[in-house]
């Protein structure tokens, strides 16, 4: 079987969700079956594995919704691809598209980094269900990353094709941290500042923690650094990686009290699992998808915060400071990491593939 994958929303410089999702999925496939990684900046590469690649256009160009024409004369059995966006006209293979959440249907503010024509295209596909219908119709195979968003998938009859959970994963993480070693007093939060991520409401609970630190570990614009800067009572608190290396991200975690995240909306959010792995606790918003996540780890620390609430997250934070509370938290982090790997969710895609690439029946 010929399997591509759509590696072209992997970042050149730090990961994002989609760009480490897609190359975790990636390098793991290639283990188990003949991968061809699909790129349109030769720029990707860096953060992608050492695997046969074939450029075609950018995902954001007029081009797309044609792309299978770049595609057909290479003769892939199957096309993965980690959106649902991937243009499928004249196609002549079996294609699987992803739908992480349905965010934008409540926040339609897209990403600041698209072109200004994306943009309007973006609002207008998700001002009802009926493009994501149409395009997900297209597919062979839909595939999304939690229960929570096939779930939601279904209550708005978003497609007729059959759904498949290929779910998020941690990196392997050999040396998980000591729970009963102390942590240090630093609060990790790893994503974006799109607004309904809810920043500002992290910075609002680190007011009443005046001995923390939040570290902030994705890029940022000054213009929003600006902004965060201001809503602290204690600009000091504030840590700006402002992008960070994969080594000192771990390392971080490692150290940190707890992962903390107050969003409004998510469709997995994998820095979750991902602190979970290293053995760190993490303070959420009582959103269903982190309930999914975080599992039965939650019965030991009371993770779940309510959203707006600042004493309830601070308190949550106090909470960690107790030894037995802490040890207790790390280690049903760890265990209920175990459940999420890349070897299994490599092991469903190919699967799919493989399903998806056999002859019909006469």
């Amino acid at each position: 079987m010929r399997l591509f994958i759509d590696c072209r929303y992997v970042r050149t410089r730090v990961h994002d969700g989609i760009s480490r999702y897609t190359a975790s999925l990636t390098q793991t496939a290639a283990e188990r079956t003949e991968v061809t990684m699909l790129i349109h900046d030769p720029d990707q590469l860096a953060l992608l594995p050492d695997l046969p690649h074939l450029r075609i256009s950018s995902p954001t160009s007029a081009r797309e919704p044609f792309v299978a024409r770049q595609i057909n004369p290479h003769r892939p059995d199957v096309v993965f691809s980690p959106m649902q966006t991937m243009g499928s006209l004249g196609r002549r293979y079996r294609l699987i598209l992803t739908l992480h959440d349905l965010i934008y249907y409540q926040h339609r503010t897209p990403p600041g980094n698209l072109p200004g024509p994306v943009r309007l295209g973006w609002r207008l596909y998700h001002v009802s269900y009926a493009p994501q219908r149409l395009t997900l119709n297209r597919a062979d195979a839909v595939a999304t990353v939690s229960e929570t968003t096939a779930q939601l998938i279904a209550q708005h009859r978003l497609t007729a094709r059959p759904v498949h959970l290929i779910p998020n994963a941690p990196p392997p993480v050999q040396t998980p941290r000591d729970p009963d070693q102390r942590p240090e007093r630093d609060l990790v939060y790893m994503g974006s500042f799109m607004g309904y991520k809810n920043v500002p409401a992290l910075i609002a609970g680190l007011n009443r923690l005046p001995c923390y630190r939040l570290h902030l570990c994705s890029p940022v614009s000054p213009a929003q650094r600006a902004q965060l800067s201001a809503l602290a009572e204690r600009p000091g608190q504030l840590v700006f990686h402002d992008g960070i290396a994969e080594a000192d991200y771990h390392q971080l975690l490692r150290r940190a009290t707890a992962l903390v995240t107050r969003s409004r909306a998510e469709g997995f959010c994998l820095p979750v699992v991902e602190a979970l792995s290293h053995g760190t606790p993490v303070i959420t918003s009582n959103l269903p998808i982190f309930t999914e996540v975080t599992g039965n780890a939650r019965n030991h620390y009371g993770a779940q915060v309510v959203r707006d609430d600042d004493a309830a997250f601070a308190a949550a934070v106090h909470a960690l400071e107790d030894p037995r509370t802490f040890a207790a938290a790390s280690r049903a982090a760890r265990e209920r990491s175990q459940d999420y790997s890349w070897a299994a969710s490599a092991d469903r895609l190919i699967a799919l593939a493989t399903q998806l690439a056999q002859p019909a029946a006469p």
